[in-house]
């Protein structure tokens, strides 16, 4: 019952090396061309777009990227593509087209003070103080999730690779800041795609195919439960569940694995969380302040856009080829599950027996299952248990074996798992670099955000102003390692989530949903007041945290996951939690921001909106080829974006 480690050899240590020393290096080389606190926060505004174009796209391809949607893939199948399809391209094209205009050309340094001009003091510093947070949780699921992967892959031990790693990350950001972890990010961009391509054609391959593989998911849609995929034992689901996009979602909640209707969907994803992610979360649009002058700015997100489309092949994919392989017999493969440690079954065990003696309902058991285990169980396993008397009355080692397969799969080792399977020497280094690479640009990411965010909006602005330029850039080094420990915190929270993306998603869903309705309003209407703006997202985010606190999903116990004040609502699935949470949240702030607006009065003129504002900024004259201004390039985009949704509907 355990899971069995891989040993790196020579070549793949010294692969691992070498990307390890070169990313290093990259920040002592870059070190001499950081003298002020420009340089170190914002890259002095000197960088091409091929390159911020890239940066912008690695800043979001974490470890929870590539953990994440293999993990999604597997849960949820084929819809797990629209987090890219409808989550991702139709924003990023609008943040080129209409957003970095005002961003760019405000010369605000980050997303906090783009509010403050905008607004007021106070929308920033709650913007400001929400926006740290949410850095500082990405960067811990992103190091829990590949800690994780190095524990169950190569045997190291979990705190020891949360602290090498993020001493590593520590080093390179904290010589060159912002511009080496953006050619950085670059670097990892090639190393992620060089080292997952070949895991993708080699698992697909085995698979027989991707009509085979739709065959076996065929199969698993009517017979979830056999798989671990649901929490009740008689779910069914139409054979094209896990290989259509959109057909399962025109069902209903019930009709899909993700649960989740066409309304959450479109307006839950595609446009709260998708617009509130891309066109608001400074740790992005930071890559595209960088740029060397605004055509770069707003190219930034187009180039990103490119292969933002087609990764979905890269990162989801793996998990649907996973599922496909665990379906086929002979294969000797199945989804990987959290692993309960052999000292814990004798209490495990008798903890089982003792709740069957007492007659214990399902949920009980499976709550005194989890205290003796530190693990999830899925209720539809516990319920066989239960059901047939012959497994309560068999010995303590045969009643062990049925306690492990009762555990919720372990989606986050999905992409591990086919690491191990499908890579030997050379290319199992190769692939260990990739993911050491996707950890490096979530974590750089979210920590060069979150030490621009506090220095400039919150030290800066309320705790010590007026001091000289070399002692915000000594701060912003200070922050980038306290950054990094509140990362290793929020790590071991990370933990407790069986999907890097559901957690992700929760916390966009509390950060960055109302922050998007605020801006939603304060760019495109003039009346909106910094009272109306301020009381909508602070209510907004408090709404997202009731929500939360009132609502569950099937098969999660009361407490960090939800319900932790009632269980008013149980909805399908961990995602479609988020979505519904995300929905409330946008919706309570814009209502409210409206109302408060026009029972308040604007504290500034047109003139200073000018820059700020849609109506009231004048429109730039940039010499551009038709073919080669923004909309175009983007209308071009959305044509590519909706072939893929129709030819996978």
């Amino acid at each position: 019952m355990s899971q069995a480690t891989v040993h790196l050899s020579f070549v793949d240590y010294s692969i691992l090396g070498l990307y390890v020393a070169f990313v290093i290096g990259i920040g002592f080389a870059l070190k001499r061309n950081v003298k002020t606190s420009a340089d170190f926060f914002l890259s002095g505004r000197s960088i091409p777009a091929w390159v911020t174009g890239l940066a912008f796209l690695s800043a979001n391809l974490g470890a929870l990227e590539l953990v994440g949607m293999a993990a999604s893939g597997a849960k949820y199948g084929i819809s797990t593509c629209h987090f890219y399809w409808v989550g991702a391209i139709p924003a990023m094209i609008f943040l080129a087209v209409f957003m970095m205009p005002f961003y760019y050309g405000s010369k605000a340094r980050s997303v906090p003070e783009y509010l403050k001009l905008r607004f007021d003091e106070r929308t920033r510093a709650f913007n400001s103080v929400s926006f740290a947070v949410m850095t500082i949780f990405a960067s811990g699921i992103s190091l829990n999730a590949l800690s994780k992967l190095l524990h169950q892959l190569l045997g190291w031990e979990y705190n020891i690779c949360l602290w090498v790693c993020s001493f590593i990350v520590l080093l390179y950001v904290l010589k060159g800041g912002l511009t080496s972890a953006i050619y950085t990010e670059v670097l990892q961009f090639f190393m992620i795609v060089l080292g997952f391509a070949p895991v993708v054609f080699l698992g697909l391959k085995d698979a027989g195919g991707w009509n085979a593989v739709k065959d076996k998911l065929a199969g698993v849609a009517t017979h979830p439960a056999t798989y671990n995929l649901v929490s009740e034992g008689s779910k069914t689901f139409e054979p094209n569940a896990w290989t259509s996009a959109w057909v399962p979602l025109l069902g209903g909640p019930s009709a899909n694995p993700m649960g989740v209707d066409l309304f959450a969907m479109v307006f839950g994803l595609g446009f709260v969380l998708s617009f509130g992610y891309w066109c608001t979360n400074f740790l992005v649009v930071q890559r595209a302040m960088a740029a060397k002058d605004m055509v770069a700015a707003r190219n930034t997100p187009l180039v990103a856009a490119v292969p933002k489309m087609f990764f979905p092949l890269l990162v989801i994919l793996p998990g649907i080829i996973a599922l496909a392989l665990t379906a086929t017999p002979g294969k000797g493969y199945h989804l990987p599950q959290a692993i309960i440690q052999q000292s814990k079954f004798p209490d495990a065990v008798a903890s089982l027996r003792r709740a069957v003696a007492d007659h214990a309902d399902n949920d009980t058991v499976s709550k005194s299952l989890s205290a003796a285990t530190g693990v999830s169980f899925n209720s539809a396993k516990i319920a066989e248990i239960l059901a047939n008397p012959a497994s309560l009355s068999a010995s303590d080692k045969q009643l062990a074996i049925r306690i492990q397969d009762a555990v919720v799969n372990d989606y986050d080792g999905v992409i591990l798992s086919l690491v191990k399977r499908y890579c030997p020497t050379g290319l199992l280094g190769l692939a260990l670099t990739a993911l050491l690479a996707s950890f490096m640009s979530g974590m750089a990411g979210n920590v060069t955000a979150f030490n621009t965010v506090w220095t400039y909006d919150l030290y800066q602005a309320y705790i010590a102003p007026n001091k000289t330029d070399d002692h915000y850039y000594w701060m912003g080094r200070v922050v980038t390692i306290v950054g990094i420990l509140l990362s290793i915190a929020a790590a071991y929270f990370a933990s407790m989530w069986t999907n890097a993306m559901d957690i992700i998603q929760l916390v966009f869903g509390f950060v960055n949903a109302p922050l998007f309705a605020t801006f939603l309003l304060g760019m495109f209407w003039s009346r909106t007041t910094g009272t109306g703006a301020f009381v909508g997202l602070v209510s907004g985010t408090a709404a997202s945290a009731l929500f939360h606190a009132c609502t569950i999903s099937q098969g999660n116990l009361p407490g960090v996951k939800g319900a932790y004040l009632a269980k008013l609502v149980v909805l399908p699935s961990d995602m479609a939690q988020n979505f519904w949470l995300a929905s409330f949240a946008f919706t309570v702030c814009f209502i409210l921001t409206v109302v408060f607006s026009l029972a308040t009065r604007r504290t500034k003129t047109d003139e200073e909106l000018k820059g700020l504002v849609y109506s009231l900024t004048p429109k730039q004259i940039v010499k551009q080829a038709w073919y080669a201004q923004p909309g175009t390039i983007g209308i071009a985009l959305l044509i590519v974006c909706v072939i893929l949704n129709f030819i996978f509907w």
